[in-house]
């Protein structure tokens, strides 16, 4: 089957590569129909040392159930599913906490950006959908699999609620579906920081209230003037590098909450107290659970009063792929669907 595989900086094929098959009676093989670029897939895209062999990429995709291992229920031959990022056994204690992300037999999906994977836990991770394979809600569907309930893990871990008022920083997909979690939690002011006008417009469709295109200490200090000067209850870190960091510290309200979902390209960060200590900030975040929380996310999608899909502004055919990184790493695209 052809699968894409990265291989350094850049450097991203689609080659011929061994069809998946059953290991585990717990396994199952599924015909992917569609999968997308992450925007975290950019950075091994940018730092990945060259390898001479080459590592699957793609951890978002939803198909149709091939072939079932002897233990795994809950689904069958022909099931349109969907698969979040980390597949887990929705049985262990840390998934019955919630935390899938920590499952004691999960993992991350690498391989998805392909014809077809291996997907192990089946029975725990696939959630059977129940529309068409040529239905109009994919592109919304399939961001179950990651974007839409990372930007929902991050107005949760944010304590979004009626009321509260939420900066996001970041307008890439996770920024802008931030946005839209905080519309759907009820939250009374949106701030949203970016800076490219077409996102940004989508992010005002989504429930931004008000668009802050100014960065470092003068986005701080227009954030600042659009509060009061206190800043907000809630900020949404969407992006993952420390500029992003270092301005959610400056636009949290004393008593707030910082809550991170892009992954961070550092580890050292201001903590002390003139940081989060003296104004009694919270910092949370983390990789979202997303299997915790499909079954609530997906009437919504289904009976059509959200469109997280309209995040999806380019398609290529599995072929393209590498030209679909260049056109996210570029700024081309916001997010890249891929149709095998």
């Amino acid at each position: 089957m052809r699968a894409t595989v990265m291989y350094g900086a850049g450097d991203v094929r689609v080659e011929e590569v061994p069809d998946p098959r059953l290991r585990e009676p717990t396994d199952a093989v599924v015909r992917i129909v569609r999968s997308c670029v992450c925007g975290s897939d950019l950075h091994p895209y940018h730092s990945m040392k060259r390898r001479d062999r080459g590592v699957p990429m793609g951890h978002e995709f939803l198909g149709v159930v091939e072939e079932l291992g002897s233990e795994v229920s809950g689904v069958r031959r022909g099931d349109l599913v969907v698969a979040p990022f980390v597949w887990s056994d929705n049985t262990c204690e840390f998934c019955r906490e919630g935390l899938h992300t920590s499952c004691r037999r999960g993992g991350v999906f690498g391989g998805g950006q392909a014809e077809a994977i291996r997907v192990p836990q089946a029975a725990g991770t696939l959630v059977r959908l129940p529309v068409a394979e040529d239905s109009a809600l994919l592109p919304s569907l399939l961001t179950l699999a990651d974007v839409y309930g990372t930007g929902h893990h991050a107005a949760r871990l944010g304590r979004v609620g009626p009321g509260t008022t939420v900066t996001v920083i970041g307008d890439g997909a996770v920024g802008l579906l931030a946005v839209l979690s905080a519309r759907r939690m009820g939250a009374e002011r949106i701030i949203l920081m970016g800076r490219h006008i077409s996102r940004t417009d989508l992010g005002r469709e989504f429930g931004a209230t008000d668009v802050v295109a100014e960065r470092g200490e003068e986005g701080i200090e227009r954030v600042r003037e659009l509060t009061g000067g206190d800043g907000t209850h809630a900020v949404l870190e969407a992006v993952g590098h420390m500029p992003a960091y270092e301005m959610a510290v400056g636009v949290v309200r004393p008593g707030g909450v910082i809550s991170r979902v892009g992954v961070p390209q550092y580890e050292a960060a201001p903590v002390g107290f003139g940081s989060l200590f003296g104004g009694n900030i919270t910092l949370t975040g983390g990789p979202a659970p997303v299997r915790a929380y499909i079954e609530e996310l997906l009437p919504d999608v289904l009976e059509g009063r959200v469109e997280p899909g309209r995040v999806f502004d380019r398609t290529v055919g599995l072929d393209e792929t590498p030209e679909g990184y260049r056109a996210m790493d570029d700024r081309e695209a916001l997010k890249v669907l891929v149709t095998p």
